[in-house]
């Protein structure tokens, strides 16, 4: 048996370890067939989490009794912005998506993931946590039950360009996914372009842009490391997800069965959180080919870790550009639930 088919083997049983969760069977559930659609169906949070909870654990769990079926939103051709309008509509029953698409519709969905308020796994699940009461009452008015929020792995930069530090970006053109990331851009010098993911690439080798923003196991998967030669190490942003069921349709189902999947809903997306720590670092070692890597393709990109002037410079413009210009769009109640949540939390206060 050859390495690199036993590396695949070890990272295949390390998702197997990071999906197994301690869950009971209940029996004595109604039959239930649920629709689902998931987040993007090409990423590890759908493949890993999502689709084997819909269509084996709860299965499982139920003795047979609840089912599922799932496709990812692309899978369906949507684009993700207008998903949770058609859960509110009753078109989705159960769906999926990144909370930054509906960012246009209502700047409180940008609420728990501003550019630099979260430099750590732990600091964003916090954020999130503390902000979710808000979320679930916001969305209760739109006819949306809100089943919990989970995450991507962090976001951060990718460069075809010699980068010892944040303040590098400086002077150059970067891919950014959303409009807070895109003032943090600009509040260091540089230049916002949106560019879709799957654009990236020949951009990056081409020069349309210096640097691009994604997932540290995201820009992996899709090779940046062939287009980049530096990958700095400090989370921008973790691109969350809503996960939310239509409420008229909720309210049909058995109490019995909404009891069930919500508790078992809640350990998936602990189980997500708990991942995209380890996913981010993972990125970080197969981009750079660390030893610590245990897929069989390595990177060779220059690993840059963020210094004490760095962390001190994203908090700076956090706290002066980020934060202000969010709550400028934001509503007054918006920004009054921000402080006494996330704020309070962080020990920042926005002002309207």
């Amino acid at each position: 048996m050859n390495k690199p088919f036993l590396s695949i083997l070890a990272a295949s049983a390390l998702l197997c370890g990071a999906n197994a969760v301690a869950q009971d069977k209940v029996a004595g559930l109604p039959e239930t067939h649920l629709q689902v659609v998931g987040g993007l169906s090409n990423l590890t949070a759908y493949q890993n989490f999502e689709q084997p909870f819909w269509l084996k654990t709860v299965p499982e769990l139920s003795e047979g009794k609840v089912t599922a079926t799932i496709k990812g939103f692309n899978e369906m051709g949507l684009k993700g912005p207008e998903i949770l309008r058609l859960i509110g509509q009753g078109v989705i029953p159960i769906g999926s998506a990144t909370l930054a698409y509906f960012a246009s519709d209502d700047p409180i969905n940008e609420a728990i993931d501003l550019a630099g308020i979260a430099p750590t796994a732990k600091i964003a699940r916090e954020v999130t946590d503390a902000f979710a009461p808000v979320y679930e009452k916001y969305y209760h008015k739109q006819n949306i039950k809100v089943l919990g929020f989970s995450t991507y792995p962090g976001q951060v930069l990718f460069c075809n360009a010699n980068i010892t530090g944040l303040a590098d970006i400086k002077g150059k053109k970067v891919r950014t996914s959303s409009r807070t990331t895109a003032e943090f851009v600009q509040a260091l010098g540089g230049s916002a372009v949106t560019i879709p993911f799957g654009e990236v690439v020949p951009a990056l080798q081409n020069g349309v842009v210096d640097c691009a923003i994604t997932g540290s196991m995201s820009g992996y998967s899709a090779k940046w490391y062939e287009v980049s030669t530096h990958l700095y190490a400090l989370p921008i942003n973790w691109n969350q997800q809503i996960h939310a069921a239509n409420l008229d349709y909720w309210n049909k189902l058995d109490p019995k069965v909404q009891d069930f999947l919500q508790k078992n809903f809640t350990l998936m997306t602990d189980k997500i959180w708990e991942d995209a720590a380890a996913a981010t670092q993972q990125g970080y070692d197969c981009n750079t080919g660390a030893e610590a890597c245990n897929l069989p393709v390595k990177g060779k990109m220059v690993l840059v870790e963020p210094t004490a002037a760095d962390r001190e410079l994203l908090k700076k413009i956090t706290d002066d550009t980020v934060v202000p210009k969010w709550a400028a769009r934001c509503s007054a109640d918006c920004v009054k639930e921000w402080n006494a949540t996330v704020g309070k939390l962080l020990g920042i206060t926005a002002k309207k």
